[in-house]
């Protein structure tokens, strides 16, 4: 199985937001790259966003951007030196 480029996309979408507040949303404006405008489509139709254009997280959404910003967050090379080897 791999990451697809629609994925992909989605994927770098759902990383943009602050997870601290349910208050800020997202405008995706027509300038934006058609892959940007396509993903918000297809996440508005998985029902993850509010608007075919962006909105607010429903709560599906806003679990799933915590999933994808945790394995960001996990999967950065900049976090290797924070991991410390297990004593034997």
């Amino acid at each position: 199985m791999t990451y697809t480029n629609d994925l992909l996309d989605e994927l770098t979408y759902l990383l943009q937001f602050n997870l601290e507040t349910t208050q800020e949303g997202s405008k995706i404006h027509r300038s934006a790259s058609a892959a940007t405008i396509n993903a918000t489509t297809r996440l508005f139709n998985k029902r993850l966003v509010t608007q075919a254009d962006g909105g607010y997280f429903t709560d599906l959404g806003h679990i799933a951007a915590e999933h994808v910003q945790a394995n960001y967050s996990i999967l950065t090379p900049v976090h290797e030196s924070s991991l410390k080897p297990v004593s034997m």
